[in-house]
């Protein structure tokens, strides 16, 4: 089932109210969780960090280690940490970090208290916000309506096979790619595969959503010296299982479709603008009068929009 969206502004703006609205749209595709990928006015140094305590009545603890992890890295917080909590037993928090000496090595280590408090994702620009419930609750509870960008994903998630836990749900960054997130309708049939040969090259998966390795696969791809365009067609033949995924970074969103085209994607085009759902009722949330609306619905498909005149590029 589940629902994904992706929206691109000509320049910053409310695109976290966007995809809010994208999301609401699709709620009955999954209201289990939802999440968004926020790209917002990116920093000249130091990095974004959105996190995820499992224990709230530990934040104290948790955020004292994870920042003992960072001095070690020569890195620290660069203002105070803020939180969110509720009546769940998780806390999310937001922080913003100087560079660390090697960001991969720091991110290994930070990996190893993932158990308390998990990293979910990490850039200049990136801010990934997930929560239990649906749309309105997870954008009222961590203020995504107000938040200032130019472009980001959203997913509603309705669990099938992994678990329902927060950390769980969608997006997910391509760790340790900075400023990559990823949102995806379907399933990888090969996950156990793809998650062993990854694991064997170093990489770290913290949950079992096979939609977690697709991020890290691309990323892995074009690090190793793929176009992204090369990349995104390359994983049509070589991942099993029906899908329709959306990437982006910070110059743009890219998706691709698999060779059997069961898993929708309906997108408007307009002004230089675009916005992406998996049903056309919701783009229409975005783009109310008359307007062209394009079916992606046909098998092993790809496509780039990048934000103003850049493309993507981890």
């Amino acid at each position: 089932m589940c629902g994904i969206a992706g929206r691109i502004l000509a320049s910053s703006g409310r695109v976290g109210d966007d995809l809010v609205e994208l999301m609401d749209a699709q709620e009955h595709r999954g209201a289990d969780s939802t999440g968004f990928a926020i790209y917002g006015p990116p920093r000249d140094s130091g990095y974004i960090l959105r996190g995820m305590g499992f224990d709230k009545t530990r934040l104290d603890k948790d955020i004292e280690d994870f920042r003992a992890i960072l001095k070690a890295h020569g890195s620290d917080f660069a203002g105070e940490p803020s939180f969110v909590t509720d009546d769940n037993a998780h806390y999310c928090a937001r922080m913003v970090i100087d560079d660390p000496r090697d960001i991969a090595r720091w991110i290994r280590d930070a990996d190893t208290i993932a158990d308390r408090f998990e990293i979910q994702s990490c850039g200049r620009s990136l801010e990934i916000i997930k929560d239990v419930g649906g749309a309105q609750g997870v954008a009222d509870k961590h203020g995504v309506r107000d938040m200032i960008g130019t472009h980001g994903l959203g997913h509603a998630r309705l669990a099938t096979e992994s678990s329902v836990l927060p950390n769980a749900s969608h997006p997910f960054w391509a760790r340790p790619f900075p400023d990559v997130a990823i949102v995806h309708n379907g399933q990888i049939t090969d996950y156990f595969t793809w998650r062993e040969k990854l694991m064997r090259k170093g990489y770290r998966f913290l949950t079992e959503n096979d939609s977690e390795l697709i991020a890290v696969w691309v990323s892995d791809q074009i690090a190793s010296g793929l176009t992204p365009e090369l990349a995104l067609k390359k994983s049509i033949s070589a991942i099993d299982g029906v899908f329709t995924y959306m990437i982006a970074d910070r110059d743009g969103i890219g998706f691709a479709k698999d060779r059997f085209a069961m898993k929708p994607l309906v997108v408007v085009e307009q002004d230089g603008e675009m916005a992406a759902a998996t049903e056309e009722q919701a783009v229409r949330r975005i783009y109310t009068g008359e307007c062209e609306v394009i079916n992606y619905d046909g098998p092993s498909l790809t496509h780039i929009w990048g934000v103003g005149n850049r493309s993507l590029a981890a």
